[in-house]
């Protein structure tokens, strides 16, 4: 399979990333998501990762795109996408933070606006926008349901029509919005979650 060029502050983001240790206590939390990608993929079946937060607005989609551009940097053939358990916006915040990362914004409006994210110019952008997990464009069927936030997962105790349903519980950066710190503590929610999905698709045979 060809690789895919990604944008060169990306790439240069995701080798340093690359060298950053996953602590025991996640990889333990990470085993179950390989495990399923792994059964997916050997039963070569579709790999559909839905990452499910409370508002969809921040680490939910973290997830949804590092997952789907690390998937395509490993060239494991995978399909993610996010929601929540209401429906809000894409927070700038995290969009800023994923623009920092390397990645391309077009940006857009509106009250809950469709942003368009892009990893590559081999690839479509990446339509991004506030959404409830079981919105029409997502599966119904045959999907892992990550569990990104302690919220979600309390609220949410059953995902119907998942295949698998794990909890990542990611500390939610919102609680820095309008801080000085806010930058510093949504790009380090945003490279933790990137590293362990960089560590979850390394492991993926």
């Amino acid at each position: 399979m060809v690789q895919i060029k990604f944008y060169p502050t990306l790439l240069e983001k995701l080798e340093d990333l690359k060298n950053r240790e996953v602590p025991a206590a996640r990889k333990e939390v990470l085993q179950p998501l390989i495990n399923f990608i792994q059964k997916e993929k050997d039963a070569a079946n579709s790999i559909r990762l839905n990452f499910i937060c409370t508002h969809n607005s921040r680490r939910s989609q973290f997830g949804q795109i590092w997952a789907q551009a690390i998937s395509d940097h490993y060239s494991v053939d995978t399909q993610c996408f996010s929601g929540g358990t209401e429906e809000t916006a894409f927070h700038q915040n995290a969009i800023d933070a994923l623009e920092r990362a390397g990645f391309k914004i077009e940006s857009a409006t509106g009250r809950n606006p469709r942003v368009q994210v892009s990893y590559s110019d081999d690839r479509s952008p990446i339509e991004c926008y506030s959404k409830v997990y079981d919105a029409e464009e997502n599966p119904n069927e045959n999907f892992a349901a990550l569990m990104t936030c302690s919220h979600a997962d309390e609220n949410c105790p059953f995902i119907s029509g998942s295949s698998a349903r794990i909890a990542l519980d990611y500390k939610d950066p919102k609680e820095f919005d309008d801080t000085p710190e806010a930058q510093e503590k949504y790009d380090e929610r945003s490279n933790q979650i990137a590293s362990e999905m960089i560590y979850v698709f390394q492991n993926i045979k």
